[in-house]
């Protein structure tokens, strides 16, 4: 497996029932795609999607971009058949809705091999098993659902989204905890690019990996949120060459700009240039 991180700063639904937009989407700038079984695509069309999305999976196009399968719950009347078709659609994973325990994870994988897996955290019961449900073996991502959320928990709207950090907090030391990736909720008002731009700052700052997005129109905002910027990635280097020259007069610390920089800052310093590599080679 490359062990170089796979930026995920932009990750858009695109509905499978879809072909403009599945066409469209091969000409992006995303890191990932959400191709959508579930919430995008209606009843009538729910037998349709799942042909029309196999088809444009197989002509591919898709480039770097990691591409994801949003099935129907298994509880659902084209849960299986979703996951049974996603299971050979070749797409780098398969996203699950309302995933509340483990044990939903467990009944996917008995349908889709060795496929990877993917969380939607949307209940307050899947709040609460965020740890055991980021630990299990086949899982790599956590997505946000914090529409249906805010819905189950009743809550007003309220622009610094005060009435969800407990869910998005367990949600993020879940994933931080077992080293997987863990996208933000979408930014519904998708011609606000100011709001967008707070929230994604707001995700960035809290340690999300990137956001869920609605429309090509937010593309660009969340890329330029979750990527590192110039003075982000010039401190990072500064930080390691003062540190390495500190080693070299055996000393244990540096200074830069008046702080303390110790092996932990290195850490991240090279995380943050690392990841603005990954970001390079994907945008070509």
């Amino acid at each position: 497996m490359d062990p170089r991180p796979r930026p995920c700063r932009s990750v858009l639904y695109i509905p499978g029932s879809k072909p403009r937009a599945l066409d469209k989407a091969r000409t992006l700038p995303v890191d990932a795609i959400i191709f959508d079984l579930e919430d995008a695509v209606s009843v009538e069309e729910k037998d349709n999607a799942r042909a029309t999305l196999a088809e444009a999976l197989t002509q591919g196009g898709y480039g770097p971009r990691l591409k994801i399968v949003r099935i129907n719950g298994l509880d659902t009347a084209w849960g299986r058949a979703d996951a049974e078709a996603a299971a050979h659609m070749g797409c780098d994973a398969i996203l699950l809705p309302k995933v509340s325990s483990p044990a939903d994870l467990d009944a996917l994988a008995e349908i889709t091999g060795d496929v990877p897996l993917w969380a939607m955290m949307e209940t307050p019961r899947g709040m609460l098993n965020a740890g055991a449900i980021a630990a299990h073996p086949r899982l790599q991502g956590m997505v946000m659902g914090t529409n249906d959320l805010a819905k189950d928990m009743q809550t007003r709207f309220r622009a610094d989204r005060l009435p969800l950090m407990p869910g998005l907090g367990l949600c993020l030391l879940a994933a931080k905890a077992e080293g997987k990736v863990i996208v933000d909720g979408v930014y519904n008002a998708f011609k606000d690019d100011a709001g967008l731009a707070m929230e994604c700052e707001q995700g960035r700052d809290m340690g999300f990996d990137g956001k869920t997005l609605i429309h090509p129109a937010q593309v660009d905002v969340a890329n330029a949120a979750f990527a590192p910027s110039e003075a982000e990635l010039d401190l990072a280097r500064r930080q390691i060459a003062a540190f390495e020259a500190a080693e070299a007069a055996g000393q244990g610390v540096a200074v830069v700009e008046g702080k303390i920089v110790e092996n932990l800052h290195v850490v991240t310093a090279r995380e943050i240039i690392a990841k603005a590599d990954a970001i390079a080679r994907i945008s070509g």
